[in-house]
């Protein structure tokens, strides 16, 4: 969460870290969605009652979402969808297989343990890596932790993402091509070739923002 952030950016955080949809956020806060979707386009104003029911209703320190101050949840939180004990979710997906949407995935039954280390958002999940694409900075079954990005938000060019086609997901880096309506998906293994796709083609876009790599010893 930038610093400076307005408290509209802040609800849509606290949505996106909550995996809840805006209508699904709604109703755990007590009010109705179209009330909700005109306050995250900027229609009504965030009002004192309304920044009440978040903080009642979802726990969250309501310093944090006035100013930004504080963080989400202190550490005596006990709201249900947020481990702050137990570390980042890791779930059993491999990123690169399969087409499911990833928003489905991401369910208790497939959680197989958490991690906690300096430096990892607790709010993300953690995923698997095969291939060997993006060696030497991932290494094949490696862990990656993932930020969903919002679908109006610029490109992170030039940074790891994970990008979901309508047929494949995909590790690669970002980067821009000659064409405005395409962009590279560029693989850190040179024996790799440049893909260019189509922005209108991505269905999504993960930030990769922690690499967890490790050997097995035999």
């Amino acid at each position: 969460m930038p610093l400076g952030a307005s408290p509209v950016e802040r609800i849509r955080y606290l949505i996106e870290i909550t995996r809840n949809t805006q209508a699904s956020f709604a109703k755990a806060v007590g009010v109705d969605p179209g009330y909700m979707s005109r306050v995250l386009s900027g229609k009504l104003r965030v009002t004192e009652t309304f920044i009440n029911r978040i903080v009642v209703n979802m726990g969250v320190s309501k310093e944090w979402l006035s100013d930004g101050s504080d963080v989400p949840f202190p550490r005596q939180s006990s709201h249900p969808d947020i481990r702050p004990e137990a570390g980042a979710p890791v779930y059993d997906i491999d990123i690169s297989a399969g087409t499911t949407p990833l928003s489905r995935m991401f369910t208790d039954e497939r959680i197989v343990g958490n991690v906690k280390l300096p430096g990892i958002n607790e709010s993300y999940p953690i995923v698997r890596v095969s291939g060997n694409s993006m060696t030497p900075v991932i290494q094949p079954g490696s862990y990656i932790s993932i930020r969903p990005l919002d679908a109006e938000a610029p490109l992170p060019i030039g940074r790891i993402c994970v990008v979901v086609l309508p047929d494949y997901r995909l590790v690669k880096y970002l980067r821009r091509s000659s064409d405005p309506d395409m962009v590279t998906l560029h693989s850190a293994n040179p024996a790799y070739d440049d893909i260019e796709v189509r922005r209108a083609d991505i269905e999504g876009i993960y930030l990769v923002e922690n690499v967890i790599n490790h050997d097995l010893l035999a």
